[in-house]
């Protein structure tokens, strides 16, 4: 039985939870019209910049779980998975569910502020979120060989996302930069399990949830008063 217990524990369940509600939402924004329908998409809680100014303000963590048409959801939940396990199993399952609510809740507040015209879904603010995570990672603890290596595959990888982003259209990189900021600041907040990797800065703790909380918030009241 403990056994058991433990190998449930060290599987990556909040990852292929998270996977699970997406393909679920997916399947039933099909059944009511198909995933690419902008009344479907608003119905299930996309980004609209003025229904979130006239309070509904879930929508800044909804579009996460919504993706817009079957390629969407396939590439983000491909990177979501493996990418989603390697944070999960370092960071641990709760601070790795706090970093995508948090992050999918910067990078779309990012996103209701500087591209307050688009209607926008999708995992990838949070996405970005648990790249910028691996970059706090990469700070903290650069002198672990496998941290570096990581670290430098992610850093070239956002790289190259950015700039398919620049020469793209329709992609909200409002969204993905919000993400990527929220994720390399909250990586301090949650820190790690200090058996992990080592103990993380207490002072930089404090400061990134600062600074975290402080620029959250501010976009925010922008975005409510533009």
């Amino acid at each position: 039985m403990k056994r058991q217990f433990q190998k449930i524990n060290n599987a990556p369940f909040v990852t292929y939870g998270l996977l699970g509600i997406m393909v679920v939402v997916y399947l039933l924004m099909t059944m009511m019209g198909g995933s690419t329908n902008p009344y479907v998409l608003i119905a299930f809680g996309a980004k609209v910049t003025n229904l979130i100014q006239a309070g509904e303000v879930w929508r800044l963590i909804t579009p996460a779980f919504l993706h817009i048409g079957f390629e969407h959801i396939l590439l983000n939940g491909i990177t979501l998975y493996f990418l989603g396990v390697q944070i999960e199993r370092i960071f641990g399952h709760w601070r790795y569910l706090v970093i995508f609510l948090v992050t999918a809740l910067g990078g779309n507040v990012a996103s209701f502020v500087f591209s307050p015209n688009s209607l926008s879904a999708g995992a990838s603010t949070a996405i970005f979120g648990l790249f910028g995570a691996f970059l706090m990672l990469g700070e903290s603890f650069w002198e672990n060989p496998y941290i570096r290596q990581m670290t430098k595959t992610f850093a070239l990888f956002i790289v190259l996302n950015l700039g398919f982003d620049l020469m793209s259209s329709g992609i909200d990189m409002a969204g993905h930069l919000g993400g990527l900021v929220s994720g390399f600041l909250v990586g301090y907040s949650v820190a790690l399990p200090k058996h992990i990797l080592g103990k993380v800065s207490t002072s930089k703790r404090i400061v990134a949830t600062a600074v975290l909380i402080i620029g959250i918030v501010w976009l925010f009241r922008i975005g409510m008063t533009a």
